[in-house]
């Protein structure tokens, strides 16, 4: 059982190494580490759902390298998101960046919330009441109609 459960652990960490070919991996480790990181936050065109890091997609893996080749000749990493944004637009972002054009994809949770929420308030306050209890002449009419359809 603890073989099975070491199994697939590794299976399940691994998993973001599995796209990485070996000739793409930088002998730095450092620059591999700084490329590892900016291509988990890049989206592969292709597959649309999965970072370039996770996916095996061909333009994924041009992408891979593309982003050591900027590494090795010297940029920063924001430099080389930069150029990709640029090249690719800002869907190549798989967190897009906050600002004017991004308002409404940022806010719209919050206003779901909102909007939820006083939904729910208005529903709360539209619902029936609940019964009260039944006062002295209310208690002898009920009493009256059991008797008398007891005896039908």
């Amino acid at each position: 059982m603890r073989f099975v459960l070491s199994l697939l652990a590794a299976l399940v960490f691994s998993m973001s190494a599995l796209a990485v070919q070996p000739d793409e991996v930088l002998k730095d480790p450092a620059l591999e580490k700084r490329a590892r990181e900016i291509s988990s936050g890049l989206r592969c065109l292709v597959c649309q759902n999965q970072s370039i890091d996770d996916s095996d997609a061909q333009l994924a893996k041009d992408l891979r390298v593309l982003v050591r080749e900027r590494l090795v000749a010297g940029d920063s990493d924001a430099q080389v998101e930069s150029f990709l944004v640029q090249r690719y637009g800002e869907f190549v972002l798989l967190k897009p960046t906050f600002g004017a054009h991004t308002l409404l994809l940022w806010l719209t949770p919050a206003l779901v919330l909102v909007l939820g929420g006083l939904g729910v308030y208005v529903a709360m306050r539209h619902r029936p009441r609940p019964a009260t209890a039944l006062d002295a002449d209310e208690q002898k009419a009920l009493e009256k109609l059991l008797k008398r359809d007891q005896g039908a």
